[in-house]
């Protein structure tokens, strides 16, 4: 299939929370990326930065929005409303789904992934679904959700330990560039300060001597 007769909908996983580098930006640079490609694409926010980032130029892209994210570790229940609310919000109908998140590297360092998600249309077109001698629709319909859900409570994961991994990092260079102005600033009011001492002990000492 052709990539512009595809439907696709891109589930956006940031948080609510800022002051950690450029952890969520570079989840929406990637999705502003395949926007140019695919430009009716639609979107699923999950956290609030997503949303301030994306909503002025593509909110009509956007079907859902999630909030109070980032503020307690996630768990599996967050995931499964995430899933569930993507599910009625059609997420069936689309013929790809795509989820952007950011991966754990090192304290250091995350990677921006896109994951693709199953849907119902594509698990029953898999190469290796003939295997099975018959599976119910109850039973398929169950599965793709537990997956779903267990992909997107996996991203979510991820995303929060790149997330305060970065955020420490950009604390921690905060409170080094913090320090060294502090130093620079003492430096020049100290300099500063001994320059008016002496120049006061200069105008003194010229006073006296002149009478």
């Amino acid at each position: 299939m052709k990539d512009d007769d595809e439907t696709e909908m891109i589930i956006a996983l940031t948080s609510d929370r800022g002051l950690c580098g450029s952890i969520h930006s570079s989840v929406v640079k990637a999705i502003k990326a395949r926007l140019v490609e695919k430009d009716d694409a639609k979107l699923v926010l999950v956290g609030d930065k997503a949303k301030a980032m994306l909503q002025k130029i593509h909110g009509k892209k956007v079907l859902g929005h999630f909030n109070d994210i980032g503020k307690a570790p996630p768990v599996f229940q967050d995931a499964s409303k995430i899933a569930l609310s993507a599910i009625d919000l059609g997420l069936q109908d689309y013929t790809r789904v795509t989820m952007y998140y950011n991966s754990f590297k090192s304290v250091v360092a995350f990677r921006t992934l896109k994951v693709p998600l199953p849907t119902k249309n594509n698990m029953t077109g898999a190469e290796n679904y003939n295997l099975y001698d018959s599976i119910d629709d109850e039973v398929l319909q169950a599965y793709n959700e537990f997956t779903l859900a267990t992909m997107v409570y996996y991203g979510l994961k991820e995303a929060q330990c790149s997330e305060q991994s970065s955020r420490m990092t950009a604390m921690d260079s905060a409170s080094k560039n913090a320090g060294e102005m502090i130093d620079k600033l003492t430096l020049t009011f100290n300099r500063t300060r001994q320059a008016v001492i002496t120049r006061e002990l200069i105008e003194i000492i010229s006073g006296a001597a002149a009478l």
